[in-house]
């Protein structure tokens, strides 16, 4: 009797026993062979599942994303305030509990800039959007409860991108030392121009 396998779960099964080996070596450093060699199957079993190692990156970055959203919205969720909630909402950046995720996100990042392939930017883009979505949706919720100014959601996607672009150029470059501490400045020094004054 033949065995049946589970071509889906196979895929996520590959790409997550290599996640420790792209973490530590980057893609640019690894071959197809050590990928099969650390996943327990042949070359060939590689190419039957992903196309190249960039997929493979986009695979975990993917599988850890559904994961990690299960834990943001509760944590989310648990604040109070809509600050606490943005502030929250950007914890992903700097908190010691994601720095896998953001390794693997810096991986995805370096690869769709140097090789954009429509799938990255399809997934890419749809991320943008739903992660944009619940943030706009946060601070409409302050707007409703009377926290934020109306205008305030004029200001969302300006703070979405911010965020992101303070963790890039925290990557890049060495004018932030901090991004913690950059990010808790941004948006104390915002909320003071958001929040409704009592």
């Amino acid at each position: 009797m033949a065995i049946i396998v589970d071509k889906v779960q196979k895929r996520k099964d590959i790409a997550l026993s290599c996640k420790e080996l792209f973490i530590q070596n980057g893609i640019k450093n690894l071959t197809i062979s050590e990928v099969a060699k650390t996943a327990g199957v042949g070359k060939g079993t590689i190419y039957e599942y992903f196309k190249n190692k960039e997929e493979i990156v986009f695979e975990i970055v993917n599988i850890l994303l559904q994961e990690h959203n299960i834990d943001k919205k509760l944590r989310i969720d648990s604040k109070q305030s809509t600050k606490e909630k943005i502030i929250e909402f950007f914890g992903v950046f700097y908190r010691e509990e994601d720095i896998e995720l953001r390794e693997l996100y810096k991986e995805f990042i370096s690869i769709s800039l140097a090789n954009p392939m429509q799938e990255m930017i399809a997934f890419q883009s749809q991320c943008s959007n739903t992660y944009f979505k619940w943030f706009e949706e946060i601070i409409q919720a302050g707007i409703d409860k009377n926290e934020l100014v109306h205008s305030s959601k004029q200001l969302a996607r300006g703070l979405f991108v911010m965020g992101e672009g303070l963790f890039i150029s925290s990557c890049v470059t060495t004018t932030i030392e901090d991004l913690k501490k950059e990010l808790d400045t941004f948006y104390d020094t915002l909320f003071e121009l958001m929040e409704v004054k009592k």
